[in-house]
C-alpha cells in the first residue's frame, strides 16, 4: 500500500550512511554547511523522482531502470542496466552491512566484548583480517527476512523506519540544547 511504499523510500534515505557518515563529514570537513549539501541532494532527488514518474506514466510496465532501458534503448542496454542494478545492490548491501557491523561491534565493545580482529574486518591478510563475520551475519538475517515474503519484510521495514524517525527526532530534540551560534561563521 501507499504507507509501505513511502516507508520503503524513507527507509532507503535514512540508512546507515546518514547515521555514520554525516557526523564524520560534518566534524572533519564541512561543519554546518552539510545541511546545504542535503538540500542540493534533495533537489536532485526530486528531479530524478519526476523523471521516473514521467517514465512510469509513458510505459505501461512496472519496473525500474531495467524496464525503461529495455523499452527505450533495446534489449542489450536493458540487459546491461539489469546487471548494473544487481552490482549496485551488491555494493549497497556490502556498505550498509559493514556500517551496521561497525555499530554492533561498538555496542559489544561497550560491554567489554571484542570480536577477534581476524573476524571483524575486510579481507586483508596483510593486516590480519579475513572476514567481517558480523556483516555476513547481517546479510544472512536480511536474506532470511526477505525470503519469508513481502508482507512480513514490509512490516519489519515499517517498524525499522518508525524507529529511525524516532531516533532522528530524539537527536534533534536533544541537539537543540547544544547549538552554539558562534560556530556558524
Amino acid at each position: 500500500g501507499p504507507w509501505s511504499l513511502v516507508a520503503l523510500g524513507v527507509g532507503v534515505i535514512i540508512g546507515a550512511g546518514l547515521f555514520s557518515i554525516t557526523g564524520t563529514v560534518a566534524a572533519g570537513y564541512t561543519g554546518p554547511a552539510i545541511t546545504l549539501s542535503f538540500a542540493i541532494a534533495a533537489i536532485g532527488c526530486c528531479f530524478a523522482g519526476l523523471c521516473y514518474a514521467e517514465f512510469a506514466s509513458m510505459i505501461p510496465v512496472a519496473g525500474s531502470a531495467y524496464s525503461y532501458g529495455n523499452v527505450v534503448f533495446g534489449e542489450f542496454i536493458g540487459w546491461v542496466l539489469g546487471w548494473a542494478l544487481i552490482l549496485e545492490y551488491m555494493l549497497a548491501v556490502a556498505s550498509v552491512s559493514t556500517g551496521w557491523a561497525a555499530y554492533f561491534n561498538s555496542l559489544l565493545a561497550s560491554f567489554g566484548i571484542n570480536i577477534p580482529t581476524a573476524l571483524s574486518g575486510p579481507f586483508d591478510p596483510a593486516h590480519g583480517t579475513y572476514i567481517n563475520i558480523v556483516a555476513v551475519a547481517i546479510v544472512l538475517i536480511v536474506t532470511l527476512i526477505l525470503s519469508r515474503g513481502m508482507r512480513s519484510s514490509m512490516r519489519i521495514n515499517n517498524v525499522a523506519v518508525i524507529i529511525k524517525i524516532l531516533i532522528i527526532l530524539v537527536f534533534i530534540g536533544v541537539g537543540l540544547f547544544f547549538i552554539k551560534p558562534a560556530n556558524y561563521h
